[in-house]
């Protein structure tokens, strides 16, 4: 098991420097630049060429690449030039980040809460009316695009409604502490419960915005998953030797059919964090999807920079831990 997350961890490195390197050499080719974005289009000629020596950026490329991995290794990425003017672009990231992860883990457990047990009972009860409108819904949830999905629960259960709110984390006027930057779990450590209820009110239509394609693969993958495992020899053998419905189900169907959603769980990290750049400007969320898309809008290559790279490795990090789940679920994969 130690050698099996060694070598992990090895090609979790090797794809973060894979990945540091095209991320310099994109934003080094977009159009602009940080000198356009400090200065202006307007600037003078000196005034540009002043700011790109400061900045390093007159230095061969492999020379700027370095220095980029050198002060990445200090969490030094750069100042903000846009999203937040003046502000160093790791402390952007940070700030925001608890509001994006908030998000996704209510979105993802939604997905798993629905997505897991509908699909064991759609895959037991095939072809019924239920199996038919599960596999409709998910393809619904597919089908339909996350903002045009947010819009809609925005307009229907918080304008014409009323009864969840349209934006943002937390009423304007609620005196709440701030420790951690989770709302939910600050309300719940300092006992505000109102605070913790409010923040968790704010979640529930975005939550189930960005739901809905994790939702949707989740249920597919588990019943095709259950469908495969029920035909099984195995499972015929466990039902001739006459044991229990409830073992046979949790011990050699629920059990062998969890390798492929378990993959698919970590491969929705990524959907989620992509879904949540339209979800976040839809209802106002402070988190990194919004950043990403002010970072675009403004040219801010520092905060672009930092929220890419770090949403990357909070990405590799959840598969690893995805390839970790894999040998103790099969402990075949630890010899491997």
């Amino acid at each position: 098991m130690l050698r099996y997350t060694v070598r992990r961890l090895a090609q979790m490195v090797l794809v973060v420097f894979v990945l540091s390197l095209l991320l310099f050499a994109w934003l080094r080719s977009l159009p602009g630049g940080p000198v356009s974005a400090l200065l202006g289009d307007r600037a003078t000629p000196e005034a540009r060429a002043q700011l790109e020596a400061d900045l390093g950026l007159d230095q061969p490329i492999f020379v700027q690449y370095w220095r980029f991995l050198e002060r990445a290794v200090t969490g030094d990425f750069g100042v903000s030039t846009g999203v937040q003017r003046g502000t160093p672009a790791l402390e952007v990231f940070l700030t925001r980040f608890p509001a994006t992860l908030e998000l996704s883990v209510l979105a993802l457990l939604l997905a798993v809460a629905v997505g897991i047990p509908l699909g064991y009972l759609a895959a037991r009860k095939r072809g019924s009316w239920l199996d038919n409108l599960s596999i409709t819904w998910s393809l619904v949830g597919v089908a339909v695009p996350v903002f045009f999905l947010a819009f809609l629960l925005k307009f229907v259960f918080a304008v014409q409604l009323g009864v969840l709110p349209a934006s943002g984390r937390q009423d304007a006027g609620l005196d709440a502490t701030r420790i951690t930057g989770f709302y939910i779990l600050d309300g719940l450590m300092t006992r505000e419960w109102d605070a913790a209820w409010n923040s968790f009110v704010h979640l529930v239509l975005p939550a189930i915005a960005l739901s809905t394609i994790p939702f949707a693969v989740i249920f597919r993958i588990t019943r095709a998953a259950v469908l495969d495992v029920m035909d099984e020899d195995y499972v015929r053998t466990a039902r001739a030797k006459g044991l229990t419905s409830m073992v046979i189900r949790r011990r050699h169907i629920l059990h062998n059919a969890m390798l492929p959603v378990v993959t698919t769980i970590g491969l929705q990290t990524g959907a989620l964090l992509a879904g949540a750049v339209l979800t976040e400007r839809v209802f106002n969320i402070a988190g990194i999807g919004q950043a990403v898309a002010l970072g675009f809008e403004r040219k801010d290559f520092p905060v672009l920079q930092v929220v890419i790279l770090a949403s990357a490795m909070v990405y590799v990090l959840v598969n690893l831990l995805v390839d970790l789940s894999y040998a103790l679920i099969d402990p075949r994969l630890r010899t491997r």
